[in-house]
């Protein structure tokens, strides 16, 4: 992600009280979780991949898809002796910057699903942005307050990909070898 990457979307709680800041955690008039639905909250699993001989730690996250990454806060990152990758720079909701640490990696999981990803230090609670809920293939459903598999793929995370291919030649790969 760039320098200056917005780490959520912006505003107040709506009233819903919580142990972090609105903008810490990146929720604000833009984010659907806002009152009078409340904000979605869900029970994860993290863990260092790195370091199998840690328990993975259970918390209750914040899911918002107008957020990009997972954020922790410091407590969290010490109990799974997470390593500090690099620094990013993120733009907080009220459009102040900081410097935050990054780090990894940490695998997250949700029922049947898990990803591996990294983290910024921010918060005083977890928050799970749009790639590791895009990652895991979960949807959020406002109308029951909860985070859910999709149940259009219930078996295995769906991802779309696409092939590359180049200008003037054919995608598929039995077209090219045929017009050789």
């Amino acid at each position: 992600m760039a320098a200056g990457a917005a780490v959520g979307a912006g505003g107040d709680l709506g009233g819903v009280a919580s142990n972090a800041s609105a903008l810490e955690l990146g929720i604000g008039p833009r984010s659907p979780y806002v009152a009078p639905l409340g904000l979605i909250r869900g029970t994860f699993s993290l863990s260092n991949p790195t370091r199998p001989d840690l328990a993975p730690l259970e918390v209750t996250a914040l899911a918002d898809s107008g957020a990009v990454h997972l954020c922790i806060p410091e407590h969290l990152a010490i109990q799974l002796n997470l390593a500090e990758l690099e620094r990013r720079e993120v733009v907080l909701a009220d459009g102040h910057r900081r410097t935050l640490p990054y780090v990894g990696p940490v695998e997250v999981r949700f029922r049947n699903r898990r990803c591996f990803t990294s983290a910024m230090v921010l918060g005083h609670e977890v928050l799970l942005g749009a790639i590791p809920i895009e990652d895991m293939d979960l949807v959020l459903r406002p109308q029951l307050q909860s985070v859910d598999v999709n149940p259009e793929s219930p078996n295995l995370p769906l991802s779309v990909a696409m092939a590359a291919h180049y200008p003037n030649t054919p995608a598929n790969p039995e077209t090219r070898a045929a017009s050789a």
